[in-house]
């Protein structure tokens, strides 16, 4: 009873996928308002009046979709560590909870870089322009540097050739679920127990 009690997240995937769906969705009619307007504007006004703003109108649609990857990626995550492993998430390198944070902290870096991209071309405060890439390259910097503290520490399955074989069945064989082979139990309890050994030498010799 308790073990099922995994399928709880199942509400959590749906809400966040909806989230997601529903950036997507928003970034696409953004994305075609914008066109909208930047051509309408090219032709009556001439290309000299989207200058100043073209750039800064699309970087707001890679940042609305963005956002959407980063819930996407969560909300499928989620689904494959708690409910049913699937092809995606191993193809994406997503097995473990330490993958999922490693993957949303990456988006999220992006993310930080395309919003500070869009208050640059607008230059409106320098001084303001200032702080705001100061407090941008503190947050990214913890997230990088949180990043290299968790490096390597991922699942055990994550092995190129399961990667690729996650990759043909979804791609070529159009195969959803992740199948969990012998083969890929054993490695990963050799990486484990690897691991393992590796620390308990390395807190041996630090004493």
């Amino acid at each position: 009873m308790i073990g099922r009690t995994r399928f709880v997240v199942l509400i959590a995937v749906i809400a966040v996928l909806l989230v997601a769906f529903s950036l997507f969705l928003q970034g696409t009619l953004l994305a075609l308002t914008t066109i909208y307007e930047t051509w309408r504007g090219t032709f009556t006004e001439g290309i000299g009046s989207q200058s100043g703003t073209l750039a800064v109108e699309f970087l707001e649609v890679v940042s609305t979709m963005l956002k959407a990857v980063v819930f996407y990626i969560i909300g499928v995550g989620l689904y494959s560590l708690f409910i049913r492993p699937l092809n995606l998430t191993s193809a994406l390198g997503v097995e473990s909870l330490s993958d999922l944070e490693q993957k949303v902290v990456s988006v999220v870096i992006v993310i930080l870089g395309v919003t500070f991209l869009e208050h640059f071309i607008r230059w409106e405060d320098p001084q303001e322009t200032l702080y705001f890439a100061g407090s941008l390259a503190l947050a990214g910097g913890a997230l990088v540097f949180f990043q290299r503290v968790h490096r390597g520490s991922g699942g055990d399955l994550q092995q190129p050739e399961a990667k690729l074989r996650a990759r043909r069945e979804l791609f070529e064989h159009d195969s959803e679920q992740r199948k969990i082979r012998e083969t890929d139990v054993r490695r990963a309890e050799r990486a484990t127990e690897a691991k393992t050994q590796g620390q308990v030498e390395a807190e041996e010799g630090a004493e």
